[in-house]
């Protein structure tokens, strides 16, 4: 497939199209890694591992529900 730059304001944009980011599943939340090997760009979704995801989720819990859990405790 042979995509040309589109103007976005003063910066230049390449358009995604939606079966490509289905496939490789990137929507607008998604943090891409962008990087070179000197002649091609390569942009690659960032994926979270999941021990990262469940420390995470672990952690907000604990952040949103400390009160409670203090109380728990005694």
């Amino acid at each position: 497939m042979q995509k040309k730059l589109s103007r976005i304001g003063n910066s230049l944009g390449l358009i995604i199209e939606k079966p490509i980011l289905e496939l490789l599943h990137i929507d607008t939340n998604t943090t891409l890694d962008l990087s070179t090997d000197g002649e091609a760009l390569i942009i690659r979704p960032v994926r979270v591992s999941q021990v990262e995801r469940v420390r995470s989720a672990a952690q907000r819990i604990s952040d949103d529900h400390a009160e409670a859990f203090e109380k728990l405790a005694k």
